[in-house]
């Protein structure tokens, strides 16, 4: 398998086969341990054990350490993985037999760890985000590169199908220019009581940073980098602490502008998130947070429904008007021809933790290739966590004044 082409390693990624160490990086000596991958785990709450889930799908990925400062947890989870338990993070830095750290912790402990591990000479994956400045993140990326370390934040989007089907409909044009778009996320805060370290800025940095990299990111890599053009946060009255709840930026693309709402009011049987792209022709939106469901809604011609097949495959598809082909009408004074007004769907949301999980899997492979090649191209790499979490102090900034 040749790993430095991007688009086969992403084909594969995305399907039932998790890609293989590189022959061509064993060939060129890079270290490692063989066909192994020993792993250490810092954070030991329920979303590390899912995560471990996922790792060990990877044929080579062994998981030999945790650690937790809440020894029943931690000795929970090391004794699920068959792994050692750490109460101090420190000690499992010492441990020679552990070749990469996974960060779990809360966010304001990611930069004080991932720099920890980088000096004791391993391999980083950290939970998003980076750090809760940006200076902290650019430290560690140049610490990282000076020991010829992986350093990477676990920003999951760009490993999931639906990013990759959107990001070639952007790319090809297949429903014109891009104009607008939004990201809503009305999440529950059913299970975050008033002393959870969600609302703590100074141990989550905020709801921009703690949750919306994940989806700076993501527009960045459908329309390139957003310019910040706005942001507010709005305090939740009657409660004894200070806390914002409510959150909204405005970002600047190159063809158009998106707005990023996060809301952490709503029962847990109400948590939804929507986001939708506005074109020309048309407009895709997608559902969950980690999307599953897709609808689309445009005018397309024969060629590019035959492209949409080829990219997504099997689909749900209303036509709304079959009497001919070769319609035309106007926008923006340019007119516009197609064959088909179409409502395609796409997806269920029974796939969420299945889908949540492989995406897990594809990141931990990807990572791993580069660890064996460095001229491995990766989908996300230390650049995401710096630029994600440089918006997002941006807009934590600007929304502090309202």
């Amino acid at each position: 398998m040749n790993i430095i082409n991007q688009n086969k390693s992403v084909e594969r990624a995305f399907g039932k086969i998790v890609p293989s160490p590189s022959e061509e990086g064993l060939s060129k000596g890079f270290l490692w341990r063989g066909e192994a991958l020993p792993i250490g785990i810092i954070g030991a709450g329920n979303f590390a054990s899912f995560a471990a889930k996922a790792f060990l799908k990877i044929k080579g990925i062994k998981i030999v350490a945790v650690s937790d400062i809440n020894k029943g947890n931690g000795n929970l989870l090391a004794q699920e993985l068959n792994a050692k338990f750490y109460l101090q993070y420190g000690k499992l830095l010492e441990d020679k037999n552990v070749d990469l750290i996974y960060i779990a912790t809360p966010p304001f402990l990611h930069y004080e760890i991932s720099k920890a591990g980088l000096q004791a000479g391993k391999h980083v994956i950290c939970e998003k985000p980076a750090a809760l400045k940006t200076s902290e993140a650019e430290e560690l990326q140049s610490l990282a590169k000076e020991r010829n370390l992986l350093y990477v934040v676990n920003l999951i989007q760009r490993y999931n199908p639906l990013y990759t089907t959107v990001k070639k409909i952007i790319d090809q044009k297949i429903m014109g220019n891009f104009l607008h778009g939004f990201f809503e996320n009305y999440a529950s805060d059913e299970n975050l009581n008033e002393q959870h370290w969600f609302w703590n800025e100074e141990k989550s940095g905020g709801i921009f940073i703690e949750h919306g990299v994940h989806f700076f990111d993501m527009f960045s890599g459908w329309l390139g980098n957003g310019k910040v053009i706005n942001a507010i946060q709005l305090h939740r009255e009657n409660v004894n602490t200070k806390m914002y709840d409510r959150v909204q930026a405005t970002l600047l693309y190159k063809d158009g502008i998106v707005n990023f709402y996060h809301g952490f009011d709503q029962p847990k049987i109400l948590d939804r998130q929507e986001m939708r792209l506005q074109f020309e022709r048309g407009d895709i939106t997608l559902y969950e947070w980690i999307p599953v469901k897709m609808k689309l809604h445009g005018l397309l011609k024969k060629e590019e429904l035959k492209t949409l097949h080829e990219l997504i495959g099997l689909f749900a598809i209303v036509k709304h008007d079959t009497n001919q082909t070769n319609k035309k009408v106007r926008g923006k004074f340019s007119e516009i021809s197609f064959d088909d007004h179409v409502t395609i769907e796409y997806g269920s949301s029974a796939e969420k933790q299945s889908r949540y999980q492989q995406m897990l899997t594809n990141m931990l492979a990807d990572q791993w290739s580069w660890i064996k090649n460095k001229n491995h191209i990766r989908i996300i790499d230390d650049n995401n966590a710096v630029e994600s979490l440089r918006i997002a102090e941006q807009v934590t900034k600007i929304g502090k004044k309202y």
